[in-house]
């Protein structure tokens, strides 16, 4: 495994093949992956650090998700990936939808864990909440309420380790970079998923409280050929509540597409 800066992100990058581009959500990093690389041993993996999640540093100008989709962009042509397979958790959807609708020829196919078009008025709102709080010293407050609200009944009770990774990457993330990122996912408008044209499988938890199934199956519907699944008993962190369900699915869709 190598770890390297790229411009404004910090990727880890192994294997060889084809290149899966992964990106995290709102509060991940890289690390939220990691129960998947096994089943992606056939591939080069990079797993980015979105600007200011991470590893990677606050950026000086405004945070954006155009900046983001931007940052993973000039990453990959830093380390000469052309096209690749991109995989995207919550927030990280928006990213990979972005650089699908924008740049389709960089997209072999989109694999979105816990998808989502843009907030509602209502997650907007509360977006900018989590952002003051989080510049108040309550981080921790918000790991806490995310791990009640985000993480499945069922997985609270039966993986506790899945519960103390969420907690603990919300409350390692810099607050600022947190709520500068809480505020640019606050403003994000849709894409016109009609002009993905990359194959594409959307995956959901039946038990996602944050983007619903109803969420994934309304933007599935509106990219041509996209395949809708769901996860039985699993909340919005998808990849490490129910990995290994996660990581068969992904495999599965990875060898269709592949052919």
């Amino acid at each position: 495994m190598t770890t390297v800066t790229v411009g404004q992100v910090v990727a880890e990058v192994v294997g060889e093949g084809a290149a899966v581009v992964m990106i995290h959500g709102l509060g991940g990093t890289s690390n939220m992956f990691q129960p998947q690389m096994a089943a992606l041993s056939a591939y080069r993996v990079i797993r980015l650090d979105l600007p200011g999640s991470g590893r990677s540093p606050r950026p000086i100008e405004p945070l954006t998700m155009e900046l983001m989709s931007d940052a993973v962009i000039r990453a990959m042509a830093g380390m000469g990936v052309t096209t690749a397979h991109f995989v995207g958790h919550s927030m990280g959807t928006i990213v990979c939808q972005q650089i699908a609708a924008t740049q389709p020829s960089l997209v072999a196919s989109l694999a979105l864990f816990g998808a989502l078009a843009e907030p509602a008025e209502a997650t907007r709102q509360g977006l900018a909440n989590r952002a003051r709080l989080a510049r108040s010293g309550g981080i921790a407050d918000i790991a806490d309420q995310i791990v009640a609200n985000a993480i499945s009944a069922h997985a609270r009770e039966t993986s506790p380790a899945a519960v103390a990774f969420v907690r603990e990457s919300i409350t390692r993330q810099d607050p600022e970079s947190y709520a500068r990122t809480c505020e640019a996912l606050a403003k994000t408008i849709a894409v016109d998923a009609r002009r993905i044209s990359a194959p594409a499988l959307l995956v959901t938890g039946d038990a996602d409280t944050v983007n619903p199934a109803g969420v994934g199956q309304a933007l599935a519907d509106k990219i041509k050929g996209a395949v809708f699944s769901s996860l039985d008993r699993c909340g919005h962190w998808a990849t490490v509540e129910s990995p290994r369900e996660s990581s068969q699915k992904l495999a599965d869709f990875l060898r269709r597409v592949d052919r």
